[in-house]
């Protein structure tokens, strides 16, 4: 591990966080819905969640991303389960003072969890276990490196998202044009899951 693989995997880890996918669109809805300073612990679960899961993975050789099994059922239950975040995401009260549980956002821990399931996740983790992953002789070092490059570059792409969310939500004057917004980012959120579907 030098630091041409350490920028390698920077790159890498950057074009993947980066792009749009279901973080990105869950934490542009919430900076819209709810602010910088109330999505930051769902960008922050984001980014440990993927450290979690790369260091887990890249430790224990990147066995569970060559078994087809285990990603099929991963691949389906995220894909279920993100339905299930787009018609959450579609459907939010809007203009709504009150505090309910269908108008709070996202916590931490449902950041960290979506990562279980985040199918694009595991394409990220896979390319980056199969092409970074060095030698069993360095031990954890590897592992090590990949969370926090892994994970620095999740949060630093969710913060970025979510700014954007709390800049179009400043345009957002009526409870109709959020409504719509929200739809919108629900619809990209579906949308982000056809090349998982097409595989």
């Amino acid at each position: 591990m030098d630091w041409a693989w350490i920028l390698a995997a920077t790159g890498f880890a950057f074009a993947m966080a980066g792009t749009p996918g279901p973080n990105n669109t869950m934490v542009t809805a919430s900076g819209a819905n709810h602010g910088f300073r109330r999505t930051l612990p769902v960008a922050v679960g984001m980014g440990a969640g993927v450290a979690a899961i790369i260091f887990a993975v890249a430790a224990a050789g990147g066995t569970i991303v060559s078994e087809p099994r285990v990603h099929l059922v991963l691949k389906w239950v995220g894909v279920a389960y993100l339905l299930w975040l787009a018609w959450r995401i579609a459907t939010a009260p809007v203009g709504v003072t009150g505090e309910g549980d269908r108008r709070r956002p996202f916590t931490f821990v449902e950041g960290a969890l979506l990562q279980l399931v985040n199918p694009k996740l595991w394409v990220m983790v896979a390319g980056a276990v199969v092409t970074y992953g060095g030698s069993a002789a360095q031990g954890l070092a590897v592992p090590a490196a990949f969370a926090v490059i892994f994970g620095g570059a999740t949060l630093a792409s969710t913060l970025a998202w979510a700014g954007i969310g709390v800049g179009a939500g400043r345009f957002l004057a009526s409870a109709r044009s959020l409504r719509v917004f929200n739809r919108v980012m629900a619809l990209l959120l579906v949308l982000s899951l056809l090349p998982v579907l097409g595989e």
